[in-house]
């Protein structure tokens, strides 16, 4: 017999969770008329996969992808829907935006993947060119062009249509805006329509059915059909070439890029909230688009001691929201204390030198008897050093510094402060250097070579 676990909440599968979003965004009137679409869309790419293996033509197979990412674009929608149904979570403390940034990025890249499986059997059909029958090509062409423009129009998809605007102009729309201009200064009316640039979107569709309208006027007059190919590869290439830029832009929003347009705004209020009164400092600032149009950041402000902080937290919020809607400022006091660094006499009430070390310094000799060169006393029984060791200069005071080592008590040792003086009096300052030795700075006669020979003197055997 197994355990029982009586008040055990029963876990639910990946599918029954799914199906549980699927409810809740389903009981939206909104989202009635995505379903609808979505529903016709499937039943429009079922005809015209049936079309394209009738007619053999690889070209209408390239103008049904487009239909098939219109389905993507509705499953997107949908998804944007649901997004603002749900509410931030522990787990997802930001939300859930990003989840439609990564839908958009999806739907362009397998666009993009579609269209080069077409360019892979385009290439093939050049190498042996079959026969292309046009009974239903056309028929084909206006059903799906028809379909595609009615879904565009009449859906409102918020995440593409950001997209679209945000995102930089396609090759495609590029070359459309220079002859928009040109036509546009022969009938001003139609700039309403074609300028600044026209919809990535509607473009790619219309773009298609005229090269699918030339096939089939090409292949019906001069049976030519190695312009199906041709048309394939074209609306492959354009297809590619609009829903590249989509991807760029979609792709560092996930990747927490910060904006190019804002940077400049945003290096401004910077600057603003660094002269608010109270504010020393602004650092670690870091700032990236959420979702599309939602910009989130943080930052540190260091702030005087005598600041209120909950006055300069106000300020500064009431300073950047106006880009950043999600935003995140930690205020810290300034408690940086500068380390002491004294010399000469030091009163008894400023320091404990319980705290210290203090290193006091050798006792000077009178300056008749030191070299000016080498700072040491002259020595006339003794060859002149080489070096010179720990040789301080003239009027030196003390030095305190601060004690910032842990002793280790209860070791059994004496942590009493011994003079630098004792140490050398003792022998210990140098391995090996007995107490009549010293260092070779004229404080105490000292051998020729280190060593622990005490026979100083006497003649080496």
């Amino acid at each position: 017999m197994g355990t029982i676990h009586l008040f055990r909440k029963p876990q639910r599968s990946f599918f029954g969770k799914l199906l549980q979003e699927f409810r809740l965004v389903a009981a939206d009137r909104r989202s009635w008329k995505i379903l609808l679409f979505g529903a016709i869309n499937l039943t429009c790419t079922g005809f015209l996969l049936m079309w394209c293996s009738s007619t053999n033509s690889i070209a209408l197979t390239a103008y049904t992808y487009l239909t098939i990412f219109d389905l993507f674009s509705l499953m997107t929608c949908l998804i944007s829907y649901w997004v603002m149904m749900k509410k931030p979570s522990p787990v997802y403390s930001f939300g859930f935006e990003r989840l439609e940034v990564l839908a958009v990025f999806a739907s362009t890249v397998l666009a993009q993947l579609g269209a080069l499986f077409i360019l892979k059997e385009s290439a093939e059909r050049f190498l042996e060119q079959p026969e292309i029958h046009t009974g239903r090509l056309l028929v084909g062409t206006f059903v799906a062009l028809s379909f595609n423009l009615f879904t565009m129009l009449s859906v409102r998809n918020k995440p593409f249509a950001y997209v679209s605007e945000a995102a930089s102009t396609s090759w495609l729309q590029e070359h459309v805006a220079d002859l928009s201009r040109s036509l546009c200064g022969i009938i001003p009316g139609l700039s309403s329509i074609f300028l600044p640039r026209m919809n990535p979107f509607v473009l790619i569709d219309l773009a298609g059915a005229f090269a699918l309208c030339i096939t089939y006027m090409l292949i019906e007059i001069n049976n030519y059909f190695a312009v199906d190919t041709a048309s394939a590869i074209a609306i492959a290439l354009m297809t590619f070439g609009t829903m590249y830029p989509m991807s760029v832009y979609s792709g560092k929003v996930l990747l927490q890029t910060t904006p190019p347009h804002v940077i400049g705004q945003l290096d401004k209020l910077i600057r603003e909230v660094s002269t608010l009164d109270g504010v020393l400092e602004v650092r670690n600032e870091h700032f990236w688009t959420l979702g599309f149009g939602t910009l989130a950041g943080s930052v540190h402000v260091r702030i005087r001691r005598d600041a209120n902080e909950q006055m300069v937290l106000a300020h500064v919020t009431n300073r950047l929201y106006t880009l950043v809607s999600t935003l995140t400022v930690q205020i810290f006091k300034d408690d940086w204390i500068r380390p002491a660094l004294l010399s000469g006499p030091v009163a008894a009430n400023v320091l404990n030198f319980s705290d210290h070390h203090i290193i006091p310094m050798p006792p000077l000799k009178s300056t008749d008897d030191s070299n000016p060169i080498t700072s040491t006393p002259n020595k006339p029984s003794s060859p002149p050093p080489e070096f010179s060791f720990n040789t301080p200069g003239k009027n030196v005071n003390p030095v305190i510094l601060l004690n910032t080592q842990t002793r280790p008590y209860g070791l059994g040792f004496n942590h009493g402060h011994t003079p630098y003086s004792s140490i050398l009096n003792q022998g210990l300052g140098v391995p090996g250097i007995g107490a009549s030795q010293g260092l070779r700075t004229g404080f105490t006669n000292m051998p020729s070579r280190y060593g622990t020979n005490n026979r100083i003197g006497q003649p080496r055997p």
